[in-house]
């Protein structure tokens, strides 16, 4: 009977194991994964899950992997006390972390991951290359200066929302991001939550993370309130199926600026940056000194909790990993995808044949 039973097992093992690798290598093509999983499996996933997620302020992922770290030791240390040999038991652990590691990669790509194969918006809305110039990226800094200086009293006068509340507003101009891009699924905006992995994100420079098993939102708790709205948005771009970091800067900058005076005002501040760093300091530098007090003191703010809480080693480590993670997932650019809205902004056109900066 024993034996029966460990022979099932290994086969489980094995079928769980192969279907991971299978599933890894699949050349499914991307417009595939557009019709079938993005528009129709995943449309119905998210709003469960987020729907769940957000009954509590607990991160569920936190609780998921204190469990799994919990049950993982605990078998483990079953295995050293029972197994004839030290060798034996080692087989057993190493069995059983490949099979739930395999396990835990088909329940990731089902529940989000296969977002990451879907068609690239530079690829899926109309682009012109030639757009994509020095100048033109001047043009839309000089643009952004402008926007930031009179958008900046109203903001701040207007307030930001709790730092764990969804905020109504941004969730609308979402949707009218993605009605503007034909993609107008209507997803379920995930609360804001802390993490226990928040003394890494702030360590690591990382703003914030979607949970891609519960579909919940993560946000660093230093994150400044006039850089929370395009953090949640960029986040919730990924909970509408973009994965791709391109992607999701691209349409969490759209969402902010069909959203309340506080978001327009944050999306602006995160574009500038962006193409104020793809022009670099010398030709950055005139465009900036446009810049009002307010909003200078306000990118001032983000550059002072990034020199006092990041740091270097780790911040390095962890992009290093992030980009292997990526290019895993079918992402060649690695992280230097979060720079290409750059090329976004500059060269696509919205499906309506309307230019992203005017």
């Amino acid at each position: 009977m024993r034996t029966a039973g460990l022979v099932r097992l290994s086969l489980a093992r094995g079928l769980i194991v192969g279907g991971a690798v299978a599933a890894a290598v699949a050349p499914i093509p991307a417009g595939v994964v557009d019709r079938v999983y993005a528009a129709g499996l995943y449309t119905r996933v998210q709003p469960l899950l987020t729907r769940m997620s957000n009954l509590t302020p607990v991160a569920l992922l936190d609780v998921l992997i204190v469990a799994v770290a919990a049950a993982w030791m605990g078998l483990a240390w079953r295995d050293l006390r029972r197994s004839a040999t030290r060798g034996r038991a080692a087989l057993s652990v190493v069995a059983r972390t490949a099979s739930w590691t395999a396990a835990f990669y088909l329940l990731f790509l089902a529940a989000w991951g296969l977002n990451y194969r879907r068609v690239p918006l530079v690829e899926a809305l109309p682009f012109d290359a030639s757009r994509v110039t020095g100048a033109a990226a001047r043009r839309a800094a000089a643009a952004a200066v402008d926007r930031l200086n009179a958008l900046h009293d109203r903001a701040h006068a207007a307030g930001w929302p709790p730092a764990d509340a969804i905020d109504a507003d941004l969730a609308d101009g979402l949707h009218a991001a993605l009605d503007d891009l034909r993609r107008g699924a209507i997803i379920v905006p995930a609360r804001p939550k802390r993490t226990a992995l928040d003394l890494y994100f702030r360590r690591a420079g990382v703003d914030g993370m979607t949970d891609p098993l519960f579909l919940e939102t993560l946000v660093a708790s230093d994150v400044l309130p006039f850089e929370r709205p395009f953090v949640v948005a960029h986040e919730w771009s990924h909970l509408a199926g973009f994965a791709d970091e391109g992607d999701a800067n691209f349409v969490g900058f759209l969402a902010c600026t069909r959203s309340s005076i506080a978001a327009q005002y944050s999306g602006w501040l995160f574009l500038y940056s962006q193409l104020a760093q793809a022009i670099g300091p010398r030709e950055a530098a005139p465009i900036a000194e446009r810049l009002g007090d307010g909003p200078r003191a306000d990118l001032r703010a983000i550059r002072e909790r990034f020199v006092q809480h990041v740091n270097p080693r780790i911040a390095a480590a962890g992009w290093r990993a992030y980009d292997a993670y990526l290019r895993a997932n079918r992402i060649e650019a690695g992280t230097r995808s979060y720079a290409l809205v750059v090329r976004l902004v500059l060269g696509a056109r919205l499906p309506s044949g309307a230019n992203v900066v005017p």
